[in-house]
C-alpha cells in the first residue's frame, strides 16, 4: 500500500496533504451512509454491522499486504491503547451523528488543532504566546456557539460530539508517536476487533432489530469507505509537516456542509453558522502561528 501511494501522490508534504483530503472525503462519505443507516438499524447493531464488515476487509488487507506474520502485534500496548481511544472516538460520535446535522458536528470535530495546542501548553509545558491563546479562545467560543449550552439547541448529543473529538486527538497522539514501527493495516485491524466485539457484547442489552437489504448494503459501504479513510488518516500522520498538512483538514468542514444540504437539506442555524466560521479561522490561523514559529526557528538556527 505504501509504495502503491508513493507511486501515484509522491512523498511528504504532498503526499501528506493528498492523504489528508482522500481522508477527510472517505469520512464524510462514511458519515452520510451511517446516517442514513441509522434510520432503520439501532446504534449498537449499525457499529456491531460496520465494525464486522470492516473487520473482514482488514483481514483481507493484512493478509495481502503480507503482514499475517506480524498479527502478534495486534497485542501490542500502543495499539491496544490507540484501540481504546478509538472506542471512544466511534460511540460518542455515531450516537451524536444519528442526532445533529452533519456539519455541525462535523465542525465540532474540527476543533482539535487548537485542543492539541492547548494540551501542549498545559501538559507539555510548551510555550504558548498570547496570539495563539487568543486563537485558541476564539476557537473554542466558535464550538460553543455550535453546541449552544443554554439554547434551545442544546442536546446531550452536542457534548457527545466533543468527547469524540478528544477521543480522535489522543489517538493521533498516539499514532504519531507509534510512528513508523507498526503496519498500518494491524493498526486498523486492531480498532475494527476491539469495536467490533465491544458492540457484539452490547447488543445483549439492545437487542437485534430485523432490517432491510438496503440497510446491510448501507452498513457494508460505511465498512468499506471508513476503511479506506482509516488508511489515509495514519498515512497523513506519518508523512509531511503537520503545520503544512494540518490545515486541510478543514476540507472535510466543506464536504460535510455540501452532503448535509444535498441529502438532509441542513443548514445550519445562524449562531451554529457563526461557531463554524469562528472554528475555521482559528484553527487556519493557528496552524499559520505555526509555520511562522519553526520558520523562525529554522532562521536563528541558521
Amino acid at each position: 500500500m505504501s509504495t502503491l501511494l508513493q507511486a501515484y501522490i509522491g512523498s511528504g508534504n504532498r503526499r501528506g496533504i493528498t492523504s489528508m483530503v482522500l481522508a477527510m472525503l472517505f469520512y464524510t462519505i462514511h458519515d452520510g451512509l451511517m446516517k442514513t443507516a441509522g434510520a432503520h438499524a439501532n446504534f449498537v447493531q449499525a457499529i456491531f454491522l460496520r465494525g464486522a464488515f470492516t473487520s473482514l476487509l482488514a483481514i483481507m488487507l493484512v493478509i495481502g499486504q503480507g503482514h499475517l506474520g506480524q498479527i502478534r502485534l495486534l497485542l501490542d500496548r500502543k495499539v491496544l491503547v490507540r484501540s481504546s481511544t478509538e472506542i471512544g472516538a466511534t460511540i460518542g460520535f455515531v450516537l451524536a451523528l444519528l442526532h445533529m446535522p452533519l456539519g455541525n458536528i462535523t465542525a465540532i470535530m474540527m476543533a482539535s488543532p487548537f485542543l492539541l495546542t492547548a494540551a501542549a501548553a498545559l501538559m507539555l509545558r510548551e510555550i504558548v504566546g498570547w496570539r495563539r491563546w487568543t486563537s485558541i479562545c476564539i476557537g473554542f467560543g466558535g464550538v460553543l456557539l455550535i453546541v449552544q449550552p443554554g439554547a434551545g439547541g442544546f442536546s446531550i448529543w452536542s457534548l457527545l460530539a466533543v468527547f469524540s473529538m478528544i477521543c480522535i486527538v489522543l489517538r493521533d497522539l498516539i499514532t504519531r508517536h507509534i510512528g513508523m514501527s507498526l503496519p498500518a493495516p494491524i493498526m486498523v485491524l486492531a480498532s475494527c476487533l476491539v469495536i467490533t466485539g465491544l458492540s457484539g457484547a452490547m447488543l445483549a442489552f439492545y437487542g437485534w432489530r430485523a432490517l432491510p437489504l438496503e440497510t446491510y448494503l448501507l452498513l457494508a459501504g460505511c465498512a468499506a469507505s471508513v476503511m479506506i479513510a482509516f488508511i489515509f488518516s495514519i498515512d497523513f500522520m506519518r508523512h509531511g509537516e503537520l503545520s503544512v498538512v494540518s490545515p486541510f483538514r478543514y476540507t472535510g468542514l466543506l464536504f460535510a456542509l455540501l452532503l448535509g444540504y444535498l441529502i438532509w437539506n441542513e443548514i445550519p442555524n445562524p449562531l451554529a453558522a457563526t461557531g463554524i466560521g469562528l472554528v475555521l479561522a482559528s484553527g487556519l490561523y493557528l496552524l499559520h502561528r505555526e509555520r511562522v514559529r519553526r520558520q523562525a526557528a529554522v532562521t536563528e538556527v541558521q
